[in-house]
């Protein structure tokens, strides 16, 4: 493609964070590119807190997206509370959190509106004399010399080329939401911010960190406390029915938080009582609008298919634990640009050297991932057990790491 006249096209199928992470990579390589979104309108809502990494900094730079105090809060340690509230371990480490609707925001920001098209849902990908092409159920159709799928979990793209892969429940779901720190006790509030806090139960975990309000302010007093609070579920008995909403429909994974059947949400709250640390039962009980997501895990074979190439969830999913769900997508995004500057838009060779790299990291950070949920799921293995330690937890869940 070398000394082509005119700059060589991609479609991205999904307008999320992967999406958006590659999309805005090429374009800024001189690529012309345009991202379609199935959602009929803005994501900016969507999802809570983020835990950074220097992977997703280096991508952001590379977009040319400046970071300030805005962005996210900084925590400089880690904390453990037991069942009573007394204080059982700390850890000075160092981190930045963000939310995703901040994340969504900025980089949707520095893509061309033009260029961003909700509302295509796709339906089928098919490729032929070195051109990919995409049709949606609206009638619409895209063709380019490269088409990437960052579709996330439900891939359309992945679907189409793998129906076989399907994603694997974990044996738990997450309990998630804000508390406006406002809204806290001073007690509670003095002992969780600014850090990162943790509260172990039998087979039960729940992680907690300060993120920008819900003005997006991260200044003191008008953040948010974000928590993640797992809890096991059993398959076949109690998650269709935690998945039924108000209406009677039964949903895969999660519920929107609209839809959440009341009686859930209190009873959730009472359980929040029963088990988890004082300030985090409160934390709970003051967050406006508590949702789940059941926690599943998922490993494509491979990551390239002719033209078209899968990033970020749309490959591997790896449970919440590693902190890393974002992060590894602005990897993915990073490393096919960076195959594609090397082999100057060489397509074949860009996309085997993206195969020979990406697939073992995605692999590496699912299964390390499973490693630290294990216990969660019902593995009562010695080393399941260890790390389900307030020592553990505090040193080993979203740390920074290598998967190379």
């Amino acid at each position: 493609m070398a000394g082509a006249l005119s700059p060589p096209r991609a479609l991205v199928a999904g307008g999320s964070l992967g999406g958006l992470f590659i999309a805005n990579l090429l374009l800024r390589r001189g690529w012309d590119v345009h991202v379609y979104e199935h959602s009929r309108e803005d994501l900016v809502s969507r999802g809570a807190g983020i835990i950074t990494h220097p992977e997703l900094f280096e991508c952001l730079a590379r977009i040319g997206i400046a970071i300030d105090e805005s962005f996210g809060v900084d925590v400089p340690e880690r904390i453990a509370f037991d069942h009573d509230g007394a204080v059982v371990g700390r850890l000075p480490i160092r981190q930045c959190l963000t939310t995703w609707g901040r994340l969504y925001e900025l980089l949707k920001a520095a893509f061309p509106a033009e260029r961003y098209h909700f509302g295509h849902t796709l339906v089928r990908v098919d490729q032929s004399a070195g051109v990919a092409r995409a049709e949606f159920a609206n009638g619409a159709a895209a063709e380019a010399e490269l088409l990437v799928g960052a579709d996330g979990i439900r891939s359309a793209v992945r679907g189409c080329l793998l129906p076989e892969v399907r994603a694997r429940y974990a044996g738990y779901v997450a309990w998630r939401g804000l508390a406006d720190e406002r809204a806290l006790t001073d007690a509670t509030r003095d002992a969780l911010f600014p850090r990162f806090a943790f509260s172990l139960n039998d087979r039960e975990h729940m992680v907690g960190y300060p993120v920008a309000g819900f003005t997006r302010s991260t200044r003191e007093g008008e953040r948010c406390y974000n928590f993640v609070w797992y809890r096991p579920v059993d398959e076949a008995g109690e998650l269709p029915a935690l998945c039924t909403d108000v209406n009677g429909r039964t949903h895969d994974m999660a519920v929107p938080p609209p839809l959440l059947r009341p009686e859930l949400v209190s009873r959730a709250r009472e359980s929040a009582r029963e088990s988890l640390s004082p300030q985090f039962a409160e934390v709970v009980e003051r967050a406006p609008q508590p949702f789940f997501q059941a926690i599943f895990d998922l490993q494509c074979p491979r990551m390239t298919f002719g033209r078209i190439a899968l990033l970020g969830d749309a490959a591997f999913v790896a449970r919440p634990h590693v902190g890393m769900g974002v992060t590894k997508a602005a990897g993915d995004a990073m490393a096919l640009a960076d195959a594609l500057r090397d082999a100057d838009d060489d397509l074949d060779a860009a996309l085997a050297a993206y195969e020979a790299l990406r697939p073992r990291v995605g692999a590496a950070v699912v299964q390390y991932a499973r490693e630290l949920g294990a216990y969660l799921g019902g593995d009562r293995s010695d080393d399941a057990r260890r790390r389900h330690t307030a020592d553990a937890v505090m040193r080993e869940i979203a740390v920074t790491r290598s998967f190379d």
